[in-house]
């Protein structure tokens, strides 16, 4: 399994964990943008804003530049990857799981008689 940090992964989960947050990773997908243009869409003052940016900069997901007055975020896809490729182990674990129950279930199709064809019609054969 992929080891990583789990005070890190946990983080960046718990940043992920709120759909403002993931709203404004969305946001910030598409480059950079400030502390205000990230509020204006979720109708939130800048302080709280600030709060959920100040979550996603602890989790290593965003970086906060601050340029004369103007707070300006982009997004570091860093623990992103590291999440993904967590994730991704356990894909890979249930896929081959799921693999071995669909080949013992065709097994198991392969082995029963077939059932004979009834000379009868069937409900809606005429």
């Amino acid at each position: 399994m992929v080891e990583l940090i789990a005070p890190e992964l946990d983080t960046v989960f718990h940043a992920l964990g709120d759909a403002t947050r993931r709203r404004m990773l969305g946001q910030l997908a598409d480059g950079e943008r400030t502390v205000s243009e990230l509020a204006a869409p979720h109708a939130m003052s800048l302080a709280a804003a600030s709060k959920h940016i100040k979550v996603l900069e602890g989790a290593g997901l965003i970086r906060r530049d601050v340029r004369g007055r103007t707070h300006v975020c982009r997004l570091e896809p860093g623990p992103l990857a590291r999440a993904h490729e967590w994730l991704a182990w356990y894909k890979r674990f249930w896929t081959d799981r799921l693999d071995v129950l669909e080949d013992l279930l065709r097994e198991e199709d392969a082995r029963k008689p077939a059932k004979p064809k009834s000379d009868r019609p069937q409900e809606g054969e005429l």
